[in-house]
């Protein structure tokens, strides 16, 4: 059986569970051993980097490549389209995810702790979400009717996790009509119901822990 090493609340973590239900596949979830970052998990995974599958011994870090070693190892359903273009359309879609808009949230990670809270950062970050968010528009523009696929996953994380900060950081973030309207899609999916069906609770619980 495969084995994911994944923590529950993780962004990246819960981007692959969602490749994973969608491919119809069953794993074995286990916590890093020694915690995330220790020097004992470390051992097994070079990186330190969450998550990480392990499939009959052959190891991968990296929501990414994991996603993409899955289509690989279990063609079907496809994660990724049968045509260059759509490939190619689709990994822009992951890729602006990982290295845009989730960092733009990621820089707000800092300010959970109610004592440590810095509107200055909230008030620029909310610029900088809303401009990610105008952007990724125009990308789904370009981009019109792709069926669920790898570029789809991190996003409905990504998302809740927009929704949960805004009214406990006091975000400003404007959202475009066709992004809202992709996220609804998005939830619809059943990969991504299954795991918000665990997932949305742990965040909720998790943030409120973080509040006190």
């Amino acid at each position: 059986m495969l084995k994911l090493y994944a923590i529950p609340v993780s962004l990246y973590s819960a981007k692959t569970r969602i490749a994973l239900r969608y491919k119809g596949l069953d794993w074995q979830e286990l916590p890093p051993p020694g915690g995330y970052g220790s020097a004992e998990y470390k051992q097994i995974v070079a990186s330190g980097n969450l998550p990480a599958l392990d499939d009959d011994g052959f190891l991968i870090a990296d929501s990414e490549a994991i996603a993409e070693y899955l289509d690989d190892r279990f063609p079907n359903p496809p994660l990724l389209p049968g045509h260059p273009q759509g490939r190619a359309r689709m990994r822009e879609r992951s890729r602006f995810h990982d290295t845009r808009l989730e960092p733009a949230l990621r820089a707000l990670f800092g300010n959970l702790d109610p004592d440590r809270r810095d509107a200055q950062l909230n008030a620029r970050q909310s610029v900088a979400i809303t401009e990610r968010l105008g952007q990724l528009a125009r990308l789904l523009d370009a981009a019109p009717g792709l069926a669920f696929g790898l570029g789809d996953c991190g996003y409905p994380v990504t998302f809740a996790w927009i929704d949960a900060l805004t009214p406990r950081l006091g975000l400003n973030i404007v959202w475009p009509e066709a992004v809202r309207a992709y996220q609804s899609r998005l939830s619809d999916e059943p990969a991504v119901a299954d795991e918000f069906a665990t997932y949305l609770p742990t965040l909720t619980g998790w943030l409120d822990a973080k509040d006190g």
